[in-house]
């Protein structure tokens, strides 16, 4: 959550901080504001809104070489001019931003209080600031922060800068990322690499518990007790047009339109044609570990949950190891039992989500096997796992998930086939599976062709404010996919339910005016959904099917057929119409599609 952009060096650090924050906007998009330093002063300017508002202000005529910036996601205060970041001490010398919480904020307001400090905001963030002032004794502004730091309970991501120290600025990270860009005699920081690919494809990811001195020529980082750290530059992978929106008004239609492709890198190098498996090369597992497994627990938050509860149940089908996918959040606070037997995997897009790292966290304390499915290489989920699969999909600038949560579904495929085929998966079954896998992103290609049919069936939503998505099995899963993708982007309320729940209750919700999509496999189960859809068609409300080619029937007020796959993969490629159908029923109620209101991108708080 939040973006933190920051810059020192030889050239004007306005522009560069300004065009950060547009790279971040996704991670927070309530206020902004920019801090410039320059001849012993500070140039501040914030404003509540968008990074455009801020724009209108036109700070990129600021003077100054080094800077830092934020573009925020409320926790602490409402969105406001006077809660926006940065936020300073009472003489204007030090400014801070900050994306986390500091748990004992209370406390410390009151000392601050006690001694004098007038606070003009209401967030936690300004309390960095005001103890910083108080606590400066003259020593390098590192190890004031430092100092600081060692007081505060809770999760943060922190940059500082002083007035008076031109030379110097101080980052630091517990629980939310921080990333230092390598130039020719300038250093950036930043909340994501997004912000600095058009600058430097050098990058050092800081440790939780790391605090680092930014100058132009370079870097020392250290922990907060002092002892040095080491660190070793990595590349970021993405070019600077990745993040470009292209021919397309939006990011998700983009993103969506990128599957094809970002599917063919998820799978490239892993499909074994000689043994009819899956070849994964990021576990370290050897077969006669994975043989031990006798259970599938996955982790994730949002969709990394649900791509997650489509994993499980192909990890069942498919390797029949009992597989059961929960929300991180849930996980990390019910003290779990960690079993020695139990395979555990954290599925996050940004390799930086705050709960599902901490679940990970816990799950080595306990001494539990885990490995990640992420997308971002060298976030701090895939540090900690240390083995795993990337999923290549490309940088994904939309709040919601729409190419990783395909690319996550498929990792979890790859690895359902490589475990079957340690077991009882048979060749033929193998070499079947395999083929349907290299033909996977021709047919998201050919649906994603036929948009057209799919905005019209978003037409069966003029007008309403309710809709069900109903599914079984594997199904179910796709189907809460779909529900969630609908709330965030249209705001329409949408619920997901097991189609043989609807009875038990929410059946009472049926109406003429509540929609309800059908997802239909071709699978066993196919009789039975279509008396859930008699059900609701008994009740007056309008079913809308996704389902295959043949199996259409009259019971259906509107349908889309996709291309049938192999049943166990069939999932894969039902999500997608659901991510297009969410895509136009927004558009058609006017929101804001790639910045969801109350939502951000990479969620790194509580």
């Amino acid at each position: 959550m939040c973006g933190i952009v920051g810059y020192i060096g030889k050239r004007q650090a306005a522009p560069i901080l300004l065009e950060g924050l547009h790279r971040l906007e996704y991670r927070g998009y309530d206020s902004a504001g920019i801090a410039v330093g320059s001849k012993g002063q500070l140039r501040i300017v914030k404003r509540k809104g968008r990074v455009r508002e801020l724009d209108a202000l036109q700070p990129q005529k600021f003077k100054g070489t080094f800077g830092i910036a934020h573009t925020r996601w409320a926790t602490h205060g409402e969105p406001s001019d006077r809660n926006a970041h940065p936020h300073c001490d009472s003489t204007g010398r030090y400014a801070v931003v900050h994306n986390g919480i500091v748990e004992n904020a209370a406390a410390l307001r009151a000392q601050l209080a006690e001694r004098g400090c007038v606070f003009t905001s209401d967030t936690d963030t300004e309390l960095f600031a005001h103890l910083i002032a108080l606590m400066d004794d003259g020593s390098p502004l590192e190890n004031v922060v430092a100092e600081v730091l060692r007081r505060i309970v809770g999760a943060y991501g922190l940059a500082v800068i002083d007035a008076e120290r031109p030379d110097t600025l101080v980052v630091a990270r517990n629980g939310s990322p921080l990333v230092l860009g390598i130039g020719d005699r300038e250093m950036f920081f930043a909340s994501d690499p997004a912000a600095l690919v058009r600058h430097t494809a050098s990058v050092v990811h800081l440790d939780d518990g790391e605090i680092a001195a930014v100058h132009a020529d370079g870097y020392e980082t250290r922990t907060l007790e002092g002892a040095a750290t080491v660190k070793t530059p990595s590349t970021i992978p993405w070019k600077d047009e990745a993040f470009d929106k292209g021919e397309y008004s939006h990011y998700m239609r983009k993103e969506i339109a990128e599957q094809p492709e970002a599917v063919r890198r998820t799978l490239s190098g892993r499909l074994d044609m000689r043994f009819q498996t899956t070849h994964l090369g990021g576990l370290s597992l050897a077969a006669r570990d994975l043989l031990d497994v006798r259970r599938v627990k996955i982790l994730g938050c949002g969709a990394a949950y649900l791509a997650g509860a489509i994993g499980a149940q192909l990890i069942e089908t498919l390797a029949r190891i009992p597989a059961h996918a929960e929300p991180a959040s849930e996980f990390r606070y019910r003290n779990a039992v960690v079993e020695r037997d139990t395979l555990y995997i954290a599925v996050s897009q940004s390799g930086e989500t705050f709960d599902t790292l901490a679940a990970v966290q816990e799950i080595k304390r306990k001494g539990g096997r885990i490995l990640g499915i992420i997308n971002v290489v060298g976030s701090t989920i895939a540090r900690e796992c240390g083995q795993g699969i990337y999923l290549h999909a490309g940088p994904e600038v939309a709040v919601v998930s729409t190419k990783t949560f395909t690319c996550s579904a498929v990792a979890l495929a790859l690895l359902a086939i490589h475990l079957g085929r340690l077991r009882d998966l048979s060749v033929a079954t193998g070499a079947r599976l395999v083929k349907a896998l290299q033909a996977l992103p021709d047919h998201i290609a050919a649906i994603l062709e036929r948009e057209p049919e799919i905005a019209r069936l978003a037409e069966g939503f003029e007008g309403a404010e309710h809709a069900f998505y109903v599914g079984r099995a594997a199904g179910f899963a796709v189907a809460a996919e779909g529900a969630l993708k609908l709330k965030e982007v249209s705001y329409l309320h949408a619920e997901a339910y097991p189609a043989s729940e609807l009875k038990h209750g929410p059946l009472a919700l049926i109406s003429p005016q509540t929609p309800s999509v059908i997802v239909l496999p071709r699978d066993d189960l196919f009789a039975k959904n279509i008396s859930t859809v008699e059900e609701i068609k008994a009740r007056g409300g309008p079913v809308i099917a996704i389902t295959h080619p043949g199996e259409a029937t009259t019971a259906f007020d509107r349908s889309f057929e996709i291309p049938a796959l192999e049943p166990e993969l069939d999932p894969l490629l039902l999500n997608i119409p659901l991510q297009l159908l969410a895509y136009h029923v927004a558009l058609q109620r006017g929101t804001n599609i790639d910045q969801p209101r109350n939502l951000a991108k990479s969620v790194t708080v509580e």
